[in-house]
């Protein structure tokens, strides 16, 4: 990988003060949800485009936010003149390979996890940044959401003392009624867990993975194990400062969207997450009740619309992405090393993956 480089600072043609203009690439679930949260709740940034090569997806999402054009070719987006910067919410095997044509465009861009699905396709996109002098921020929500915002403060200005046991979990709500056969393998490793793992490094932070035992099955669908379809983990990471930490997921939790996060220290102890939609306590003659979220976009909105304002931010000022490619790419060295856990049932070294 090439050194790191200062990004261009944003120059619109309009002028300093005009907004970050910003096409989606994939107007999917995760790509219609981050699209409205710019067009409602980012002030600084306009929905210039939106491209899908699905007929009518883009139409139907441009119309929505009042962008200003939607077309079925990417490089629509990526030849505009109109266009500052790029949401990249494809489905995740394409991802460097569009960080790369976005950043050889000299847009600035904001991948949505995981960034890549090798290490190769990762130092590849990261490089193609680096060589473009453009913004490369990777969507890792939760360390924008309040409480895991809070915990990391809690570490660095010293409450927890040095962290010594951590913890992640990702529970999907259930119940769980995807056809597993179009559930490509690994994906609670690159596309679920790769959170989990993400906030384990952020909540120990300047300490790097060694090690890495995996276990993982498949509890929810028993008959889909054949054919490699994997619903629950669980993944211990061994850090180099001593730290130990887990992670664990599940595609089916039957009382909703579950994301939680833990740091235990010399000093003291910071927890972050729960699934409550507000802080009401029902209590009836069925017993005590609370509404929990059954979606991440209704759970983790604000952090979502945290993330999406830091990457403009960052455009507009030519600082570094809060979340940066290189946090990505370790963040997917633990998901591979977890894959090859998983694999040979053994305790598998970080640095036997690269």
């Amino acid at each position: 990988m090439t050194t790191s480089t200062s990004p261009t600072a944003f120059a619109p043609g309009t002028g300093a003060t005009a907004p970050v203009r910003v096409a989606t690439i994939g107007a999917g679930r995760i790509g219609s949800s981050h699209t409205t949260l710019i067009s409602r709740h980012v002030p600084d940034a306009v929905v210039a485009a939106v491209a899908d090569p699905v007929d009518g997806s883009a139409d139907r999402l441009a119309a929505a936010v009042g962008a200003g054009f939607a077309t079925t070719d990417i490089d629509d987006v990526l030849g505009s003149t109109d266009v500052d910067a790029v949401l990249i919410t494809a489905p995740a095997r394409s991802h460097s390979d569009l960080v790369c044509r976005a950043a050889a465009a000299g847009k600035h861009i904001f991948c949505e996890k995981p960034m890549a699905v090798t290490l190769d396709e990762a130092d590849r996109a990261i490089t193609a940044a680096e060589d473009a002098g453009v913004i490369l921020q990777v969507g890792f929500n939760r360390r924008f959401a309040p409480g895991f915002a809070a915990a990391r403060r809690a570490v660095d200005d010293g409450r927890v003392g040095t962290p010594q046991l951590l913890r992640s979990l990702t529970r999907d709500p259930g119940p769980w009624q995807a056809d597993p056969a179009r559930v490509p393998q690994w994906t609670i490793f690159l596309e679920t867990l790769i959170h989990d793992f993400d906030t384990l490094c952020f909540l120990n932070p300047g300490a790097r993975p060694v090690s890495v035992h995996a276990f993982a099955d498949a509890l929810i669908r028993p008959d889909a194990k054949s054919s490699g379809h994997l619903d629950t983990a669980i993944v211990t990471i061994a850090f180099d400062n001593g730290a130990m930490a887990t992670a664990e997921a599940s595609f089916s939790a039957l009382y909703g969207y579950d994301v939680r996060g833990e740091v235990f220290g010399s000093a003291g102890m910071a927890t972050a997450g729960n699934g409550r939609t507000t802080d009401m306590t029902f209590y009836g003659a069925a017993g005590v009740e609370i509404d929990t979220a059954r979606r991440d976009t209704i759970l983790l909105h604000d952090a979502y619309v945290g993330e999406l304002s830091a990457f403009v931010d960052a455009v507009r000022t030519g600082s570094a992405a809060v979340v940066s490619g290189s946090d990505a790419r370790t963040a997917l060295q633990i998901a591979l090393t977890a894959i090859r856990s998983v694999e040979t049932g053994r305790t598998v070294g970080i640095d036997e993956v690269a």
